[in-house]
């Protein structure tokens, strides 16, 4: 996970891209009623500007206030690997009303019924592709791409045994 501000806005920006291109995948499927070819293009239409919304509200004001919710039913001794899953649950918790509330009023014709609706159809969504399919892939790219621990280790020595 990230250890600074310049690791997590790279992480947060590689989840963004991922989490809202998926979402927008699915909500275009269910507004066409089939997934093809046009289905991943249209949504990359939308991808250029949702990407940078959800960024920035994740960045900074949502993942604050994930974490504060997850550590009312987590303690900093529990599993990391069990925080990242609360926080994950809180982030969607809060990103998908907001996202949905965005998409409503951007792509539909808005109405507190409409928003409801485009809610509860995207949450369970949001929900099981954050964390069976977006969460382990997004944190995988971001251990590839900030390699720490005994990987520099072990790179290390395989180095000075060569010279």
């Amino acid at each position: 996970m990230p250890k600074n501000k310049l690791e997590d806005a790279v992480f947060t920006a590689i989840m963004a891209t991922v989490m809202v291109y998926g979402m927008i995948v699915y909500n275009v499927a269910l507004n066409t009623g089939k997934v093809d070819g046009t289905t991943f293009l249209a949504a990359t239409h939308e991808l250029i500007f949702m990407a940078p919304i959800a960024f920035i509200l994740e960045f900074f004001i949502v993942g604050k206030i994930a974490a504060k919710l997850a550590f009312t039913v987590m303690k900093p001794t529990d599993r990391p690997q069990f925080i990242t899953y609360a926080i994950s649950i809180c982030i969607c918790c809060i990103m998908c009303p907001i996202m949905s509330l965005i998409a409503t009023c951007l792509f539909k014709i808005p109405s507190f019924g409409t928003w409801v609706q485009t809610w509860a159809l995207n949450f369970p969504m949001a929900i099981c592709y954050q964390m069976f399919y977006c969460g382990p892939f997004v944190r995988l790219i971001f251990r590839l791409i900030f390699r720490r621990g005994k990987n520099k280790e072990e790179n290390k020595q395989i180095s000075a045994e060569k010279d």
